[in-house]
């Protein structure tokens, strides 16, 4: 069969700010033009409000809270050198179930060149397997076959929070007395030139995409290509990033396909754990059992629409938190499993923002208003039920409402059916998580050494440790294959074997032919 090529724009911490999705200050041409050309999707959602927990949801098409992996962050910091991190913890690699792998590797296994530009950020380290290429240069034009059919994914940083700050010199692109202000912040000169800021980086990143659209134009790829853009979750900004709210779980979808109907419009729900297999569906490769999210795409698209979306709030660096929430598109639910805890959380790489020490100087001086407020309360009620439609910034708490007892009910049984299916790690303390994927021992397991078996010219690998992924290559420096069954070697080349579990130590080995 021919396979589709398949490319992923995914920007950073960004709410739907595009012109198609009513957008007014900040422009956004190229995506609007993209618009006209895809399926827009108005109900997308990430699986948490930040980056690496929804990350590994993406990358493996199962919920963070059931993998392991709903920790911010797991992995690139030092608990040692900083106070960013609570007292013991130790960067790790989530242990994630053996039979659940990142799903590019099913891609590679059927003949996809994959290329990840650059982040990953899956709360694990990757193996060898999940990518022909994952760094800065990551393209598909670096494919050795150009007839191979690829997948490449473009990571843009422009609007994520850190730019906020990082830019702060950039000249703005648009007016801060245009900027709309959120009833949760004061309408002040400082909040609309952050937001100007924040709007403004929209703006880069929008011709930052039509840079990637080019490309695919100049290689004569454009039209037959399959392309999503989306954000990773919501806006980085104060009181949205990290939330479970709308604002904090929704993104923008756009999806052009020779096969989609152009500049039109796609209300039902979609979730993170739902591209992972929509992607295998479009790829015509089967979606594996292990997968969670069901495809709305593709030969193998579920047969009914999703109903509910699910979310979670774990620790976000070193403050921990316990939140779930389950949505209909309308209705939102939460359940706050640390309900002596406050909204808002001292997390230190967010007072880099000048909003957040801009908030956290009036809120001292008394000169918050009573919505600007309600993100400092000092506890939390353990239930909260928002009707986002008639409510969108979720400030009236409906879950006491006798009017909505049938609508919390609902919500409630659909949280605690997700929680009984697919379990909830997040309820285990996460240095006692972490001792038990490492059996109790101050380091990780360790991938067993690959078996390399020799019959009828054909070299045979297999791995004693469940789960483990195989990659081999025939020079040091060469690109890592996926194994998927015996092969040839040229006399006289070595052949290095990579074994690795997720979550464990790889181990390399070479042979000698």
């Amino acid at each position: 069969m021919t396979r589709p090529n398949i490319v992923w724009i995914v920007c950073e911490d960004m709410s739907p700010h595009l012109g198609s999705y009513g957008e007014k200050v900040a422009k956004t041409p190229v995506l609007d033009q993209l618009a006209k050309e895809s399926v827009r999707y108005t109900q997308a959602y990430s699986t948490a409000g930040v980056c690496a927990p929804s990350r590994s949801a993406l990358i493996t098409g199962n919920y963070q809270t059931s993998i392991g992996g709903h920790n911010m962050r797991t992995l690139g910091f030092s608990a040692s050198a900083t106070n960013d991190y609570p007292p013991g913890l130790k960067p790790y690699s989530a242990v994630i179930p053996a039979d659940v792998k990142c799903f590019p590797e099913y891609l590679r296994m059927a003949g996809y060149y994959c290329t990840n530009n650059a982040k990953q950020d899956y709360q694990f380290e990757a193996p060898v397997t999940a990518w022909d290429e994952s760094s800065k240069k990551g393209h598909w034009r670096n494919r050795p076959d150009k007839n191979q059919p690829f997948f490449s994914v473009f990571n843009i940083e422009t609007t994520h929070e850190s730019q906020v700050w990082l830019r702060a010199k950039e000249p703005l692109l648009v007016d801060p007395k245009s900027v709309e202000v959120p009833p949760y912040y004061p309408d002040d000169s400082l909040s609309r030139q952050v937001i100007a800021r924040f709007l403004s980086n929209v703006m880069v990143m929008d011709k930052q995409v039509g840079e990637i659209i080019q490309q695919l134009k100049d290689d004569g790829l454009y039209e037959n290509t399959i392309l999503f853009f989306y954000s990773d979750h919501g806006d980085g900004l104060p009181f949205v990033k990290r939330e479970l709210y709308q604002r904090g779980l929704k993104v923008p979808l756009l999806i052009k396909a020779p096969f989609l109907p152009k500049g039109t419009t796609d209300d039902q729900l979609v979730s993170f754990v739902d591209f992972g297999p929509s992607i295998l569906s479009l790829a015509g490769i089967p979606i594996p059992k292990s997968m969670q999210g069901q495809a709305f795409l593709g030969s193998q698209k579920a047969k009914t629409n999703r109903k509910y979306i699910y979310a979670a709030r774990d620790r976000m660096d070193s403050e921990y938190d316990r939140v779930r929430a389950v949505s209909d598109g309308r209705f939102k639910y939460l359940r706050n499993y640390m309900p002596e805890k406050s909204y808002y959380q001292d997390i230190k790489y967010r007072l880099q923002n000048p909003l957040m020490i801009h908030l956290l100087d009036l809120k001292k001086e008394g000169k918050l208003n009573t919505q600007q407020l309600y993100w400092f309360r000092p506890n939390k009620v353990q239930e909260e039920l928002f009707d986002t439609q008639q409510d969108p910034f979720e400030f009236v708490n409906l879950a006491k409402n006798p009017s909505y007892a049938a609508k919390l009910a609902e919500l409630r049984t659909k949280h605690e059916e997700w929680m009984s299916r697919y379990g909830d790690l997040g309820a285990i303390n996460e240095v006692d998580l972490v001792k038990k994927w490492w059996n109790g021992q101050p380091n990780p397991p360790v991938t067993e050494k690959a078996i390399v078996e020799r019959s009828n010219g054909l070299v045979k690998l297999t791995c004693p440790t469940s789960g483990a992924s195989i990659g081999f290559r025939t020079k040091a420096k060469g690109p890592w294959q996926v194994y998927t069954q015996a092969f040839s070697v040229n006399p006289g080349d070595s052949l290095y074997v990579m074994s690795h579990r997720i979550g464990y130590m790889p181990t390399e080995i070479r042979v000698k032919n």
